[in-house]
């Protein structure tokens, strides 16, 4: 699989004022990896289409073929066939497998590796040692898995020694991250017994669970919950259909759709609609509730912001915690000042994103004060030229750069950590804007 070595230190964007055309998305990361792992667990091939190509999607793919999963990349990464596995990983000896800082990756497949045989030594980037995993990896244990932490307490890297999962009750915080929940879910039916997982506490990022529940499904998995809180999945196997066709990324619809409010454009993204099971459409609720004008059809949705000045409301988007950095953003050209809450999750994404939104917004002329979960933001009666730093996260890239068409020049650091999940953004953005 290709790697993405250029990266260039910075890119600057002019002084910009209209936004509008149509967009094909790229195909969304969280669908990508979860049909990767869970192909590669299977029985039977599967052709897979509208993959994305980005950093994280190479890590969960590279993992795979080191773990001895057989897969077929075209020419141009979008499409692949996976030969499963028919069961768990069985592999002899010690595997050392980097992650970068794909967190589904690391989270998913901590737990899966459990379920076979071997020793896997599971590792990342420096911001990965960052990013807690012991709420995982407890529930793991009371399923009789034997996993340590190579350096700190609580905190990747992990090592594995595989010797399936027993199954019956476990319980898993909801509130930190909903990619245990995910993690648990995928390898579920390749436990000893039934498994039933309590969710304790408040579920964040609930649409992201319908995702792994669908994709589950589409594989011949159904799993029975009582109001995402109780799950029980029941002994099986995964058997691939032949082919699965992935969404686009409805995360990286919002960055277009937001410029189109903000540009008073008009700016159609193709990939994802009304049949989307990705929770970020709702950010298509959010414009609307801000004076954008929305249309929705079955594969596309359409942003006209000609109609007037976007309104600041307070949201609660605990269910949409990616697009909800994209909110932070609208907010700049609100009519007033605006409280996003329910967002602790973002203290443990690819960076504390909560620290960084602050910050980088202060650049700009916004006021803003801020909580364990939640930021409030008083928009600048002038924007400002700005250099913003993006902390190797993808989104602080994306949604800054949408500053630009508030007529103020931004230079954004370090463009290339877009690669994680959109690696043409700019290219789409520019041509966009002109």
């Amino acid at each position: 699989m290709e790697d993405f070595q250029f990266r260039p230190s910075f890119v600057q964007l002019s002084a910009l004022s209209s936004f509008n055309g149509e967009v094909r998305l790229p195909g969304s990361k969280s669908i990508t990896n979860r049909v990767f792992l869970i192909a590669a667990l299977a029985k039977g091939a599967i052709r897979l289409h509208n993959l994305l190509k980005s950093d994280d999607t190479r890590y969960m793919g590279e993992a795979l073929q080191k773990l001895g999963i057989k897969i077929e990349f075209s020419e141009d990464f979008s499409e692949a066939v996976v030969e499963g596995n028919g069961g768990p990983f069985t592999v002899p000896g010690k595997s050392e497998i980097f992650l970068g800082n794909a967190g589904t990756a690391m989270r998913s497949l901590t737990a899966a590796l459990t379920l076979g045989a071997g020793e896997f030594y599971l590792r990342g980037e420096e911001r990965m040692s960052e990013r807690p995993i012991r709420d995982l990896v407890d529930a793991l244990r009371m399923l009789g898995a034997d996993i340590e932490y190579e350096e700190t307490e609580g905190y990747p890297p992990v090592c594995i020694k595989a010797n399936g999962l027993n199954g019956g009750d476990v319980e898993v915080r909801g509130n930190i991250s909903s990619q245990y929940l995910t993690a648990l879910l995928i390898c579920a039916p390749y436990c000893k017994k039934p498994l039933h997982i309590h969710v304790v506490g408040e579920l964040i990022s609930a649409p992201y669970i319908e995702l792994t529940l669908d994709v589950m499904k589409a594989f011949g998995v159904d799993v029975r919950h009582e109001g995402l809180t109780d799950f029980y999945v029941p002994q099986g196997i995964y058997v691939s259909p032949s082919e699965y066709s992935v969404e686009g990324d409805a995360s990286s619809a919002s960055y277009p759709l937001a410029a189109a409010a903000i540009a008073k454009g008009k700016v159609r993204v193709l990939g994802v609609g009304s049949k989307s099971c990705q929770g970020d459409v709702a950010f298509a609720e959010v414009l609307r509730k801000m004076g954008a004008t929305v249309t929705i059809g079955p594969d596309w949705i359409e942003c006209d912001g000609t109609q007037g000045e976007l309104h600041a409301v307070d949201l609660n988007l605990n269910d949409i915690p990616d697009a909800a950095m994209t909110v932070a953003v609208l907010a700049l050209f609100a009519d007033g000042p605006m409280t996003i809450d329910g967002i602790a999750s973002w203290r443990v994404k690819e960076t504390d994103r909560i620290s960084a939104m602050s910050a980088e917004l202060r650049k700009v002329g916004a006021e803003v004060r801020e909580s364990n979960d939640s930021i409030t933001i008083t928009p600048p009666v002038k924007l400002q030229p700005a250099t913003i730093e993006t902390y190797n996260d993808h989104r602080m890239a994306m949604c800054f750069s949408l500053v630009a068409l508030g007529g103020v020049p931004i230079k954004i650091m370090d463009p290339a950590c877009v690669n994680k999940t959109y690696p043409h953004f700019f290219e789409d953005f520019n041509r966009l804007s002109k």
